[in-house]
């Protein structure tokens, strides 16, 4: 099987082979699960982009013809995934076009800063639980919403740890060690 390089997707692609296809219907199903998760739509579809592209990066030029959009869809999108830090602006020397890049540190960052918005649940239905009472139904529910957020804060911390030992091993062995939950 032959390959070449530099399809509309910005990967490798194999003569025969239905990757490229197959790598456009994934962009938009992923695209759906994060616009399902709160992102906005185009910027789900911008990061999903530079997520399937081999070197995890794209033009904004790039990013319109594989999207088929318009480069002010563009922009706007990466606008955003800059704000949250999902994507880095980053210029070759000499070069005159900036490249958009997956930050491969954002999912991370994302849940180690889930912290103070977890404080924020935490404290405002152990509020609610102090004005309604944990004696009624719903001084219960608000109690029960302010133990869930202090578990989750008490774990995340550690799941980030564990996650950080897994990432340092080869990528065989932590793959084998992920699929059995060690």
């Amino acid at each position: 099987m032959t390959e070449r390089a530099d399809d509309e997707t910005g990967m490798t692609e194999r003569t025969g082979d239905v990757r490229t296809a197959d790598a456009l219907r994934f962009l938009e199903r992923f695209a759906v699960i994060m616009s399902n998760a709160g992102y906005p739509r185009m910027a789900a579809r911008v990061l999903a982009a530079l997520l399937i592209a081999d070197d995890g990066r794209r033009t904004a030029g790039e990013l319109a013809d594989v999207l088929q959009v318009g480069p002010s869809a563009v922009s706007g999108a990466v606008k955003y995934l800059m704000r949250v830090g999902m994507v880095t602006r980053e210029r070759d020397p000499g070069e005159r076009r900036d490249h958009y890049r997956v930050d491969q540190a954002a999912w991370y960052r994302a849940a180690a800063s889930s912290d103070e918005v977890f404080r924020r649940f935490e404290e405002g239905a152990r509020d609610g639980a102090e004005v309604l009472g944990t004696d009624t139904p719903a001084g219960a529910r608000m109690d029960e919403t302010r133990r869930f957020f202090a578990f989750l804060r008490s774990e995340v911390p550690q799941l980030l740890h564990k996650w950080n030992e897994l990432n340092a091993q080869p990528a065989e062995r932590s793959g084998d060690s992920a699929r059995s939950g060690s």
